[in-house]
């Protein structure tokens, strides 16, 4: 049988299946002169370049995005806990 190759691309996807070490997973998300987008040191596809300053803006937005979605969703817990008054007029 051959030997299935443990990195390349499908599609014009990457995806790397070797054992990365310490140094090589530091690296892959630390390259500075690259876009925002590298390929993953493990698995399929892309990740952020945290050496790139759009890498953080979206880091950023994502976070406050959560943040929000989180705080809506504790006003509505509490909010479905308030007693409410109902009058019927005859």
């Amino acid at each position: 049988m051959s030997e299935k190759p443990s990195s390349g691309e499908l599609f014009g996807v990457p995806y790397n299946f070797e054992r990365p070490s310490l140094s090589n997973m530091l690296s892959a998300y630390w390259q500075p002169g690259e876009g925002m987008l590298v390929e993953k040191p493990f698995g399929v596809g892309y990740t952020l370049n945290l050496a790139n300053w759009r890498s953080w803006v979206v880091l950023a937005v994502a976070g406050v995005l959560l943040w929000q979605q989180q705080k809506g969703e504790s006003e509505e817990e509490s909010a479905v806990d308030e007693a409410v008054e109902v009058v019927v007029d005859d």
